[in-house]
Formats: structure tokens, sequence, C-alpha cells
């Protein structure tokens, strides 16, 4: 009965973590690196901007 319980909170977890998981294309990372590397913004700033 324990073990049911455990695999119920890990599943739990895991569809938490399924669900709230930004995906990038490929495309957009190299948008996002070359923002970076051009430095117009702190890194700071670049991750609360795409972070939302």
């Amino acid at each position: 009965m324990g073990t049911s319980k455990k695999k119920t909170a890990e599943s739990f977890v895991k569809d938490i973590r399924n669900n709230t998981r930004r995906i990038f294309t490929a495309e957009q990372k190299i948008l996002i690196v070359m923002e970076a590397l051009r430095a117009e913004i702190s890194i700071a700033e670049l991750c609360r901007k795409y972070s939302k």
C-alpha cells in the first residue's frame, strides 16, 4: 500500500515537471544565445525575459 502512494506522488511530480517545463526550438535557442552574445541586456534580464 505504501508503494502505491509513492508511485502516485512520483507521477504527480513528473506531471508537474512536464507541464511546467519550457521547451524552446533549436532556432529559439540560437536566437537567445545570439542575443546574449551581443550583450544588449544582462544575462539576468535575458533569463527573466524568456522565463515567462
